[in-house]
């Protein structure tokens, strides 16, 4: 009966996930462990492309974890920031929702200097607002000026809280709803994974960090 609870609920309710990388700090950092709300969105059921009913949606703001799209074996954990139908824009690493300039206090800035070409953002061109063809061959896109794009229906955008620091759909595209496991809800384990003790998941616990929400 227990190994059965366990199963039911790891499938449909609650999962565990660790973070891998930066690319979500300040809010979340690497060596962080969470627990995942699968519910909130409806669960898909193991062996097919169903899902339960969920209780939500994603909105604006919302943290996601979600199959990666160019590898769905993986998991990666974004923020949304544009949802079906949004106009998404960054004029020099400020994004703009629907022509408003957005106040995002989670944001981190490592490197604001240094805003390069990267050819993976060509993918962009297909979803320009308002441009000819001949605006869309010299679209010429950088990481922090981007757009204006239009979110495709079933589609989310989403960035990294660390901004200068992460592959997000700056660089690989939008997430499809059905690629979305779930929200996170608490850090229920912390350790510096930059330390290089023997143990650092032992002698080097965030004390701070466990139990906190996450938003």
């Amino acid at each position: 009966m227990a190994l059965v609870l366990f199963i039911v609920i790891r499938t449909f309710l609650l999962e565990a996930f660790q973070i891998p990388s930066g690319s979500m700090e300040r809010t979340l950092l690497a060596g962080d462990f969470l627990f995942v709300n699968k519910a909130v969105y409806g669960a898909q059921i193991p062996g097919t492309s169903a899902r339960l009913p969920g209780f939500n949606t994603p909105h604006r703001g919302d943290v996601i974890v979600f199959a990666y799209p160019k590898d769905p074996t993986l998991s990666y954990v974004k923020r949304v920031i544009g949802v079906p139908g949004d106009i998404v824009e960054m004029r020099v690493g400020d994004v703009y929702l629907n022509g408003r300039a957005q106040e995002e206090p989670y944001v981190q800035r490592v490197d604001p200097m240094h805003d390069g070409y990267d050819p993976e953002f060509n993918w962009q061109r297909e979803y320009l607002v308002r441009r000819s063809e001949d605006q869309r061959r010299r679209y010429h896109p950088t990481r922090d000026n981007w757009g204006p794009l239009r979110v495709p229906d079933d589609k989310y955008f989403v960035l990294g809280d660390n901004r200068d620091n992460s592959a997000d759909s700056r660089y690989w595209g939008f997430v499809d709803v059905s690629a979305v496991k779930g929200r996170p809800l608490v850090v229920y384990f912390s350790y510096d994974r930059g330390t290089r003790d023997a143990v650092p998941w032992l002698t080097d616990i965030r004390w701070s960090r466990l139990g906190s929400l996450i938003h």
